[in-house]
């Protein structure tokens, strides 16, 4: 989540002979630390499209696009709200411009992560919101006010359908292992292989919903290793065998 770097970074005139240099750019001192992005200037330029927007818009024009922003909001959380826990709403229910849905619960009773609501949410052709901020285990939705209701609704159907799914494994009617949630994203390559050996059908996986038949995103790939990748690190090297020049005893 989040959006570019785009904002200043002050510290105290004692630190500035070790903030970062670069190694292409003339930059910094003998005390700096190494580069910490491509960019050793920030990315500022981002900040044209901002600039334009605002004038195109206006006065008038950011109004009403705040309002309807507060409104897709609201309108989410209102067909969602009796089916996920929605965190921060206001002393009278209502929310601003985004809306969070603490899906922690589902780890106890599912053994379902966000991650896995995450990438289930690709199988019904929508990339996932922010995850797991500002809250660890949430999904923090902003509609905004470009997406057209018909597109907002799918969004729900997509999530009330997922929430079913994830409650046929809590009545113990699908493996709580091998299941769509845990699973996903199903790419195309995987449905039209020769072996399938999971227990829920190709036509589950891949059409969850009548309108995925109609208009049908497929995942590129398949799901990857996450966090732990950046973590922990995995040698993809071939091993010391290959490099010598004698075959290894």
């Amino acid at each position: 989540g989040g959006g570019p770097g785009v904002g200043p970074i002050a510290v105290a005139k004692h630190l500035v002979p070790f903030l970062p240099g670069n190694p292409v750019v003339n930059l910094g001192t003998e005390k700096s630390i190494t580069a910490v992005t491509s960019a050793p200037w920030g990315s500022a330029d981002v900040l044209l499209i901002s600039y334009a927007y605002i004038k195109l818009m206006g006065s008038k024009g950011l109004t009403e696009a705040s309002k309807a922003a507060i409104v897709s909001a609201n309108y989410m959380m209102a067909k969602l709200n009796s089916v996920y826990t929605v965190l921060y709403a206001g002393t009278r229910g209502r929310i601003a411009h985004e809306l969070i849905f603490d899906m922690r619960e589902f780890k106890h009773t599912a053994n379902v992560e966000v991650e896995d609501i995450a990438k289930r949410l690709m199988d019904y052709g929508f990339h996932a919101p922010t995850v797991s901020f500002p809250v660890a285990g949430t999904l923090m939705i902003e509609p905004t006010e470009s997406e057209s209701k018909e597109e907002i609704d799918r969004y729900c159907d997509a999530l009330i359908s997922i929430r079913k799914e994830i409650k046929e494994i809590e009545e113990g009617k699908t493996n709580s292992d091998d299941n769509v949630l845990k699973n996903a994203p199903h790419t195309l390559k995987l449905l039209i292989s020769d072996e399938w050996n999971h227990s829920y059908s190709r036509e589950k996986a891949a059409y969850p919903l009548p309108y995925t038949r109609e208009n049908k995103f497929w995942p590129s790939v398949g799901r990857v290793d996450s966090a732990y990748g950046d973590r922990n690190l995995v040698c993809a090297c071939l091993p010391l065998s290959e490099y010598s020049d004698e075959p290894a005893k």
